[in-house]
């Protein structure tokens, strides 16, 4: 049967949100054998996160957009041939040598804990998704503090709500959704607190003009916050957060072009949850263990390298998606559906068809959507001035409780000029994250110039991670078996 060992799977695709159901059904239908893994139990992935079906949710649909072609890829998955293996954590690939992968993961579906399994495929596609990524302040560690996606998370997931007067707080177009999808459930949102402000995107009518849908998407949140009466807070941001046990208030102080507070700005709003995130940053551990290239994005994050046919910089490895840049879902199925048609021409030794009317397509579609989201992550890139809102006993490494003091005193008085060496003199990032929450704060306190966001002062160079996750030290000795 394909997947064992004499007989391995054509693709392995890694997520199964909207690229990985669409780059798996679609390489199952030009006759490849295909597996599909993700950690999550339900397909969706992030944006089409909904509750479980014990739950028994009568509209899953109203928390969401474009449900209807949600459906439909989940539809086309259930009628087709391709493996699902819900509930698998991918944490390594190891190269069994030059046609053949190994994807390890762990699952626990059977509810017997944590078991190893191994699954062999000739190519392998990585939708692995974003994170998103926090800038910390004065606060930021009180209960009742949540990401802005998370909040969306535990809405669509859990259909609850992290309190009942919550100010959304960030930059990023999610921001938007967000204190949409909070107000539309009946949370009093005072407040939607964005550093950027929306000027930026004036600089690219181009990118404007060719894709409408995100103005109507704009137009729709917008209209959604004026009918609950959700005021915006154009270029300010949330610069302390008060309260003992819990959030009680903020403040919300006005920023200059570099994201430094203007001083006698400062607002104190009260409320008793902040949903608060700063843009997403790409998951690219799996394939940067591998030795795939990465690319600066105009944010500052790092995203895979691929090239026109989506292919990472290691033969034999595809990425799709947020791994390949932020550019929102519908970007993302383009993205998985080409990659399908990349492998499967691969595999049968042919050159794709770039000349077929479907594959341009695909290709024009991707370009005018990437041009949207490469104007969308520079209107939104985080100023170098922010790390004027940290105070020295400001927690920035959350797991290891490394202050902002510790990190200004490694720079200034032990030398250390990156966040590597940083990490080596306060642990910062040495927790159970593993820097996913701390490495942008830690990089920007390190570089200490005052650079530009697309020079250096926001994300730390991508680094090689042997465990993509937390990994039990049995089902690393299973692999000498």
């Amino acid at each position: 049967m394909p997947g064992s060992p004499s007989e391995p799977y054509d693709l392995a695709v890694i997520g199964a949100g909207p690229a990985g159901l669409a780059g798996a059904t679609a390489a199952a239908r030009l006759g490849l054998t295909v597996t599909l893994l993700d950690a999550s139990t339900q397909t969706g992935g992030q944006f089409f996160r909904h509750p479980d079906p014990a739950m028994k949710a009568a509209r899953p649909q109203a928390l969401h957009h474009d449900w209807s072609a949600f459906t439909a890829l989940r539809r086309r998955l259930e009628s087709s041939d391709v493996t699902h293996l819900a509930g698998h954590h991918v944490w390594t690939l190891a190269r069994e040598d030059e046609r053949l992968w190994s994807v390890h993961a762990l699952t626990g579906a059977d509810g017997d804990g944590e078991r190893p399994v191994r699954i062999p495929a000739r190519t392998v596609l990585f939708v692995t998704g974003a994170h998103e990524r926090q800038l910390p302040f004065p606060g930021w560690t009180l209960p009742g503090v949540v990401g802005a996606g998370g909040a969306q998370a535990m809405l669509k997931s859990g259909l609850v709500l992290p309190g009942s007067r919550i100010v959304v707080a960030g930059s990023g177009p999610l921001l938007l959704a967000v204190a949409a999808s909070l107000a539309a459930a009946g949370a009093r949102v005072p407040a939607v607190v964005e550093a950027s402000g929306y000027l930026g995107y004036a600089r690219h009518p181009r990118a404007l003009a060719t894709n409408p849908h995100k103005l109507l998407e704009a137009a729709v949140h917008g209209s959604a916050l004026l009918r609950h009466r959700v005021r915006p807070h154009p270029r300010s941001a949330v610069t302390e957060v008060h309260g003992t046990d819990r959030v009680e208030a903020v403040t919300v102080s006005r920023l200059d072009r570099q994201w430094r507070p203007v001083p006698g700005t400062g607002r104190r709003i009260a409320c008793d949850a902040l949903a608060v995130g700063h843009g997403l940053v790409p998951q690219t551990e799996l394939a940067t263990a591998l030795g795939c290239a990465t690319r600066r994005t105009p944010d500052g994050t790092h995203a895979l390298l691929l090239d026109d046919l989506q292919e990472t910089t290691v033969p034999g490895l595809w990425a799709a998606g947020e791994s390949g840049g932020i550019g929102g879902w519908q970007l993302a199925r383009v993205e998985g559906e080409l990659a399908a048609f990349a492998v499967a021409a691969r595999l049968r030794g042919r050159t794709p068809p770039a000349a077929g009317p479907h594959l341009r397509a695909l290709r024009r579609r991707r370009a005018r959507m990437r041009a949207f989201a490469d104007a969308m992550a520079a209107a939104h890139a985080p100023g170098a001035g922010w790390t004027d809102w940290l105070r020295d006993d400001t927690d920035v490494c959350r797991c290891e409780e490394v202050t902002a003091g510790r990190v200004r005193e490694a720079v200034t008085d032990l030398g250390a000029r990156d966040a590597r060496t940083v990490k080596l003199l306060t642990r910062a990032g040495m927790g159970w994250c593993q820097g996913r929450m701390c490495a942008t704060a830690v990089a920007c306190l390190a570089s200490g110039a005052g650079e530009r966001p697309g020079e250096g002062a926001v994300a730390p160079s991508a680094e090689r991670r042997p465990l993509a996750v937390p990994v039990p030290l049995s089902a690393l000795a299973d692999q000498g078996e």
